[in-house]
């Protein structure tokens, strides 16, 4: 296979010996005539990057990256430049240490440049946490050692990394080694104030104060990364989420955070890690290594149920692992003993995308989180980004103590409502943020929620195969019905607050009398799991979208299968209808939204620049905007009338699950699986 260069587009794979990309129609090429693109792995910013084969090497493995800024204006450009070739440089640098990817090459073809680097084969420690849960004491000793060894020669060449979290750490497979990656935003240490003031480069949660605040970096500054990374590791928390919610506040009480304690040696080396002044953090990572190698208290002590190095007296642990580094002896990688629990078919597919590179900008007094992203853990991509213009980020709602799923909004545009994978459902002051109230009743993760029209009856669905109706005023359940075999995907109710329905994993959709829970009808046709279901404006018309990759619509009155338009080549996970009832929009694991007629089922056009599935798609009450939310951790806001794409909003630190408009379309809320919410200002 051949993969095209185009940077405007998608760049599908192509059979070998075709001459022009069959989406675009540009000419395929092999760089040199010796790299050769074979797949998209991510984009951002300003690179796109592809995994190539080397022609010259019997086909071996190797990382493109090739700059395609999606900046405007010189000034950007040339810092985007200045940062993709100073990547170049610190690799060339830096490339000879065995757990740095190497630089094979750096050029310029057809006006555009090209950076060729090492294929790490393995899995970052943002993945293994997800994967295989929170590190035990002796992983975070061990990532420790590997970290602080390659910082220790990254430093000693005057370079300071400025980006470490856990998606820049790959596990080589090999051996087992940790591999520090992503340059592209690294600084020689005489080079610490950034030129323009109020921009600022590193990921939220991992940065330091004077990185943030000053856009100074020091040796320290990574070390505080190295800290906020173990903290992340050991609780599974993201450090953004704890900057949120108490600015740098939380790094003098993460141990409350931990699920078990620790060692006091561990305690105290995160504690000075974790300094907010950086001339009371350690200096260099030498100054680490040497806390690191004095006696530690039992492991087993502190972790009676977690496994120590086979024939390693725990009360060493540390000091060994050093000689042990030291000396050019290794034992085998420890593997974790703890019980994987079997992932639903939602855990496995929601969060298989990776967040691998993120970005500050402060104006003013104001902190804006901005990040980028792709598919592959190799080559994070690092970028300076803004606030899109005419949306403010008004704020951030945590709470849930797991993954948001559905959002909602009052009719009077008073109310927000949410359900989460941790069983509730909150209510919300939309103004104020202030949460209201929590409803607990659903036994396993609520999927779905709708508000009447009345804004009288809360409807929620639930992987617990249940829908239950509640008084959205008092919080009391009204009722719970029960009728479907499984998961309760998706829940909508009619214009006019009579029929509610509801779509599900048992391949159904069923629709209830509201106002006294009994089942009017049972839809069948589809052939896996129903995932959306929306009801048109004039009540008669009722569109599903499933897992069968098919969208189809129906007769609300009737239950008759009116038509199901051409197929989507992934699942379908969201519908919506205009408030026009003239257009069905519809979102897919396939990457795109497309536009359908909902009177004839033709495809008017379809909507392409989300880099991984879309899982919510509505639109605003005038008709003219759609928004999608997606698992590369993005919102975009689309003109529905010319399919262009307004803007992008980045901000959240996982995938996007839910987005709803205001009543009046002046605000945007978001849910995630990171757990939060957040409110968006629509100029």
């Amino acid at each position: 296979m051949i993969c095209c260069l185009n940077p405007a587009c998608h760049n599908p794979p192509n059979p070998d010996r075709t001459m022009f990309c069959s989406n675009c129609g540009t000419g395929l090429v092999v760089l040199r005539n010796r790299y050769r693109p074979i797949q998209l792995l991510g984009s951002g910013g300003f690179a796109k990057t592809y995994l190539a084969e080397d022609l010259d090497k019997l086909n071996e493995y190797c990382v493109i990256k090739q700059f395609a800024p999606r900046v405007q204006g010189t000034a950007a450009i040339n810092k985007a430049t200045e940062l993709f070739e100073q990547e170049a440089r610190r690799l060339q640098q830096l490339g000879e240490h065995p757990q740095i990817p190497t630089l094979l090459a750096y050029f310029e073809e057809e006006n555009n440049l090209y950076l060729v680097q090492q294929f790490i084969n393995g899995q970052n420690l943002l993945a293994e946490l997800k994967q295989q849960g929170t590190f035990n004491e002796e992983k975070i000793w061990e990532v420790l050692l590997d970290l602080l060894n390659i910082l220790k020669k990254v430093h000693q060449h005057k370079v300071i990394h400025r980006d470490i979290k856990p998606e820049n750490i790959i596990r080589r497979s090999t051996d087992g080694k940790l591999v520090l990656i992503d340059f592209g935003i690294s600084k020689q240490l005489t080079m610490t104030v950034i030129t323009n003031p109020v921009t600022r480069i590193g990921s939220p949660g991992y940065a330091p104060l004077e990185q943030i605040q000053d856009g100074k970096a020091y040796p320290a500054s990574d070390l505080y990364s190295v800290g906020a990374t173990c903290f992340h590791l050991l609780s599974g928390i993201h450090p953004w989420i704890m900057w949120e919610q108490q600015g740098y506040g939380w790094v003098s009480s993460w141990r409350e955070h931990l699920q078990q304690p620790q060692s006091s040696e561990l305690e105290k080396i995160l504690d000075k890690l974790l300094q907010t002044d950086y001339q009371q953090r350690y200096q260099s990572a030498e100054e680490v290594l040497q806390d690191f190698s004095s006696p530690s208290p039992s492991l087993s002590t502190v972790h009676p149920t977690q496994p120590v190095v086979e024939n390693q007296p725990a009360s060493s642990f540390p000091a060994t692992l050093l000689h042990q580094h030291q000396t050019g002896t290794s034992p085998a990688p420890v593997k974790p003993k703890v019980p994987l629990q079997k992932p639903s078919r939602q855990n496995i597919n929601w969060r298989t995308r990776l967040l691998v590179g993120a970005a500050i900008t402060i104006v003013g007094t104001q902190i804006y989180g901005s990040v980028c992203y792709g598919l592959f853990p190799t080559n994070p991509i690092s970028i300076i980004a803004s606030i899109p213009s005419g949306v403010l980020l008004q704020r951030t709602l945590t709470g849930h103590s797991s993954w948001v799923n559905s959002v909602a909004i009052s009719p009077d545009g008073k109310t927000l409502a949410s359900g989460s994978a941790d069983k509730t459902i909150k209510l919300w002051n939309l103004a104020t943020g202030k949460e209201i109230r929590t409803f607990t009743g659903h036994s396993d993760y609520v999927s779905s929620v709708a508000i009447s029209p009345d804004g009288r009856t809360l409807a929620s669905g639930s992987a617990d195969n249940t829908i239950k109706l509640w008084n959205l005023a008092t919080g009391k359940q009204t009722r719970t019905l029960t009728g479907h075999s499984s998961w309760v995907n998706s829940v909508a109710i009619s214009p006019d607050g009579k029929t509610l329905a509801s779509g599900s994993e048992d391949t159904t959709i069923r629709l209830w009398n509201l106002a006294t829970g009994k089942e009017i009808r049972t839809l069948t046709g589809h052939s896996d799991y129903v995932s959306s279901v929306a009801i048109s404006p004039d009540g008669r018309t009722l569109a599903s979208g499933s897992a069968d990759n098919t969208i189809k619509v129906w007769n609300l009155a009737t239950g008759e299968e009116i038509r199901t338009p051409t197929r989507h080549s992934n699942r379908v996970i969201s519908v919506a209808i205009s408030p026009d009832g003239k257009t069905l929009v519809s979102g897919s694991w396939d990457n795109t939204i497309k536009l359908w007629n909902l009177a004839t089922g033709e495809e008017i056009r379809t909507f392409t620049g989300h880099s991984s599935y879309v899982f919510s798609v509505t639109i605003s009450p005038d008709g003219k905007t759609l928004a999608s939310s997606s698992d590369d951790n993005t919102i975009k806001l689309w003109n529905l009338a010319t399919g262009e794409q307004i803007r992008t909003l980045t901000g959240h630190s996982n995938s996007v699950s839910s987005v709803a408009f205001s009543p009046d379309g002046k605000t945007l809320v978001s849910g995630s699986f990171g757990k939060t919410i957040k409110i968006w200002r629509l100029k």
